[in-house]
């Protein structure tokens, strides 16, 4: 029989379930722990989560159990947790949920839902994102440090593009180099431009950089996964948790920070402590990402072609 706990959060009641199970046996973070993180960083997270469906990835047993991904909004939610539907590519569509408010974002962590994944669009503009997304992915035995030299190779081509770009850590082995945009644009277009860009990084840098999707030609490099920037595609969100050993975090880094990690080899990890005690030292370095208004450059200035 599931224990169960009656609370009211923001004038909604919600049940909860199970407080007591630990979700992160090594790091005795139980399922009250994961929630206490949510509520605590939820007013930095959810201007991130606003409008945007989301694929939840839930743990029912914990990090060390079977986990489960779910893209349709489930009957039982409440109905005060909002949806919007997603078209698929054979014509139908997935109706997701939405993390709008506190009330829902505590009901999605009662039902285990670690990891926070969402598209790069919001609702109803399902072909117009906000932003690109690059997504380094290391090949042992490369690490995040890395990801960290080739994030600011990256930065580089942006800086040359006259683009602000913004870094945070995914949480589990790389890290994730973020583009503004908050202006008209398509899916067709963000994938082309990350995918030419990701094409010259490897040309310019073929003993770090991998385009390639392959798993067999990444090692020892780092994979740029531009296909990220798909209408079908997410990404796990800024300040989600991830289902690893300890309660890392997403977490927004300066580039003088990747800067270090890449000069003095010092891995970039941070847990759920340590993100809310960086929060409350510098706030959302990551809100920019959110309002900056920036323009996708034509593909041949990525070349350099004339």
């Amino acid at each position: 029989m599931a224990q169960k706990t009656a609370v009211e959060v923001d004038g909604r009641r919600l049940s909860l379930t199970n407080l007591d199970k630990i979700f992160y046996p090594k790091a005795g973070f139980s399922k009250a722990d994961v929630i206490h993180y949510y509520v605590q960083i939820a007013p930095y997270l959810l201007p991130h989560l606003n409008d945007r469906a989301i694929t939840m990835k839930r743990y029912p047993d914990g990090v060390d159990g079977e986990y489960f991904y779910e893209k349709e909004a489930p009957s039982h939610r409440p109905d005060w947790v909002q949806t919007t539907k997603v078209a698929k590519g054979s014509g139908d569509s997935i109706n997701y949920c939405m993390i709008n408010d506190l009330p829902s974002l505590v009901w999605t962590a009662n039902l285990a839902d670690l990891e926070l994944h969402t598209f790069l669009h919001q609702a109803p503009d399902d072909n117009r994102p906000s932003m690109m997304a690059f997504d380094l992915d290391p090949g042992p035995p490369a690490d995040i440090v890395l990801c960290c030299q080739v994030g600011l190779h990256l930065k580089a081509i942006f800086d040359e593009l006259g683009l602000q770009c913004f870094a945070k850590t995914s949480g589990s082995k790389g890290l994730q180099v973020y583009v503004p945009l908050n202006t008209p644009t398509t899916y067709e277009k963000t994938k082309t431009f990350s995918r030419i860009l990701a094409e010259r990084l490897e040309e310019e840098h073929p003993d770090e950089v991998v385009s390639n999707m392959k798993k067999s030609a990444r090692q020892g490099k780092v994979f740029i996964d531009w296909s990220q920037n798909d209408d079908h595609k997410t990404t796990v969100s800024v300040y989600s948790l991830r289902a690893k050993e300890q309660p890392t975090v997403s977490t927004p880094v300066f580039w003088e920070e990747a800067a270090e990690s890449a000069k003095n080899k010092r891995p970039l990890s941070f847990t759920s402590d340590e993100v809310l005690a960086r929060t409350e030292k510098h706030g959302d370095i990551f809100a920019p990402v959110l309002s900056l208004k920036q323009k996708l450059p034509g593909v041949k200035k990525v070349t350099g072609e004339r």
